[in-house]
């Protein structure tokens, strides 16, 4: 049996999506995210650390052959998650009047959930550290509903989430997407259970 690339395979929005799934071993089960054996690099993180907790969580979202593939960028930057994007012909929905596809608004919307429902979930410190990250690895969403307030018209976007409350079980996130006026686009709400 081989070994599951250490790699992840980058898939532009120009690439055959056979060729590239071609390029992956898809199905190979291996730790998404390792905190406390450190970054790629090598630096030894601490597990009581949310700012490198948050910068690690972002690291693994950033390195999705998808959030690639839609030109998604994650970050952490002043205590609060966000996500970032530039208008691209590939996620046109209305081609008629160049105006961003609904969905890729409810993916970034959904993503960005996820990723402050699972930085809460560290920094609540409830229970031990393999027991946060057990549920981090768990997560999943149960409800999205997304409205859309505009037309997706800009050159750039902007997601931001704010937890509303975590439970035993799961996190209610409210998400905005804003276009590089500060037009909101969308607004949404997720529950992720864990």
């Amino acid at each position: 049996m081989t070994q599951p690339n250490s790699t992840v395979q980058k898939i532009t929005p120009t690439e055959n999506p056979e060729t590239a799934l071609a390029k992956t071993e898809w199905g190979h089960a291996k730790p998404w995210l390792n905190l406390d054996s450190g970054a790629a690099d090598g630096d030894a993180m601490l597990c009581n650390d949310i700012e490198s907790i948050a910068h690690r969580l972002v690291q693994v979202f950033n390195q999705s052959p998808f959030t690639h593939y839609c030109g998604m960028h994650f970050s952490y930057e002043n205590g609060q998650t966000q996500a970032k994007f530039l208008a691209n012909p590939n996620l046109i929905g209305n081609t008629a009047f160049n105006i961003l596809h609904g969905g890729v608004s409810a993916t970034i919307l959904d993503s960005l959930g996820g990723l402050a429902a699972m930085l809460e979930i560290y920094r609540a410190n409830q229970g031990t550290f393999a027991e946060q990250t057990k549920k981090v690895q768990r997560l999943a969403t149960v409800d999205l509903r997304i409205d859309y307030l505009a037309p997706g018209r800009g050159n750039a976007f902007i997601a931001t989430a704010e937890v509303l409350k975590l439970g035993r079980k799961g996190c209610t996130v409210r998400m905005l997407l804003v276009n590089d006026d500060g037009n909101p686009i969308a607004h949404g709400m997720g529950r992720y259970a864990f």
